[in-house]
């Protein structure tokens, strides 16, 4: 069973208005690294044996502030001539310094409310406009390498992997470029990429509005470590005056739970912190629990901070539904076995004290939970079961 939703559905709220394209970082015109490194795109993971999205963790989600609602009010009245020159000027890449589309992706990471897989997005959409190729195929081929490069920068990252391979999916899947001259189909790419972008932008909100009928007063919702996307939901859901609490766990090791429980509290939601191993304890008093997810596989299933699956597992043995809150550019072609079918991406756990050298460390950063554990999917798609998954990765990739 699953509910089928037009992505469409804030622009029937805004009628002919738009959303503005967020406004990229400033950038130095005179990068000391773009010249101390001749091959810009080539910069790696600085250390490739950590992921390198946990290790810039803290940054993402240090500060959560802005308000998704009030940007797309704000852009009433705006005119899409406006937004097309805002674009121009925030791709106005320097022609006389060589372009980095991975110094454009870490300065649009610098918002705090941007998703990893949308600052690629943008950066790629960069590409496009700052491109010299007088060809489609060198300008696909530049687009592929850029796309590559991105992957490559954190190689455990799912939606980063995954938002590239939709967007080279959804940008270059048009037959009109075959029958135009190249400018015409630049332009036409361009388009399309900034549409991807706006569209992903776009996911969070959706899905906090399709979540808000499943949230009832009164109710008590378990939610585990840091997901701006279930921040949204839940914020949402305040913001429409439903009475409700949240039990948010700790989310260690890096103990993102308690950034999401300040957050919490600020919105004056009843708020209770627990510790990873007290979920068993407190399900008896959860009707539902929320979470969000690194990649949504081929399966049906979730790979998401570790404690997922666990938590997943004591809430299927009390019936207690477990909703995921994930966009669709994090929809991935991956199909993973068991929990150590996958990837890993690794974290440096502190536990306050020395740790004997003869004692190892579990340090695995997330885990895989199977479908059978999962009740519905709340993504920019509309409201899936886990059966339909595959379904969808189907129509997103052919």
């Amino acid at each position: 069973m699953w509910y089928r939703s037009a992505s469409c559905i804030l622009d029937k709220r805004r009628n002919d208005t738009v959303l503005i394209p967020e406004t990229r970082p400033a950038t130095s015109s005179a990068s000391p690294m773009a010249s101390e490194n001749p091959h810009p795109q080539q910069k790696q993971n600085p250390d490739p044996h950590i992921s390198l999205y946990y290790q810039t963790r803290a940054a993402h989600h240090a500060v959560v502030t802005s308000d998704w609602l009030a940007q797309a009010q704000a852009a009433v009245g705006r005119h899409r001539d406006d937004a097309v020159s805002d674009n121009s000027s925030a791709g106005g890449e320097e022609s006389g310094n060589a372009f980095s589309v991975i110094d454009e992706f870490n300065n649009w990471r610098k918002q705090p409310d941007l998703a990893e897989a949308v600052a690629a997005i943008r950066a790629l959409a960069s590409v496009i406009r700052s491109s010299q190729a007088t060809t489609m195929m060198e300008l696909e081929i530049e687009l592929k390498k850029a796309s590559d490069s991105l992957k490559s920068w954190d190689a455990t990252s799912i939606s980063l992997t995954a938002g590239c391979d939709l967007f080279m999916r959804y940008v270059t899947r048009t037959s009109a470029l075959e029958h135009e001259d190249f400018n015409s189909a630049k332009s036409r790419l361009l388009e399309r990429a900034e549409r991807f972008g706006e569209i992903s932008y776009k996911a969070r909100k959706i899905i906090a509005m399709l979540s808000q009928e499943f949230i009832f007063d009164g109710c008590t919702i378990l939610v585990h470590g840091f997901s701006r996307v279930v921040l949204e939901v839940l914020r949402t859901a305040a913001q429409n005056r439903k009475l409700f609490r949240v039990l948010c766990t700790e989310g260690r090791p890096d103990r993102t739970g308690l950034r999401l429980s300040n957050e919490l509290a600020k919105l004056d939601v009843p708020v209770k912190l627990l510790i990873d191993s007290a979920v068993a304890y407190s399900m008896d008093e959860v009707d539902m629990v929320f979470v969000g997810a690194d990649g949504v596989v081929e399966s049906g299933g979730i790979i998401n901070m570790m404690g997922t699956y666990q938590i997943a597992l004591v809430a299927k043995s009390m019936n207690k539904p477990v909703y995921v809150a994930a966009e669709s550019y994090k929809f991935a072609r991956l199909y993973p076995l068991d929990q150590k079918d996958m990837v890993p991406a690794l974290h440096p756990i502190d536990f306050g004290v020395p740790i004997p050298s003869k004692v190892e460390v579990e340090t695995s950063a997330r885990d895989y939970t199977p479908p059978q554990y999962l009740t519905f999917l709340f993504t920019d798609l509309g409201v899936l079961s886990p059966s339909v998954v595959s379904d969808e990765l189907i129509q997103l990739y052919l």
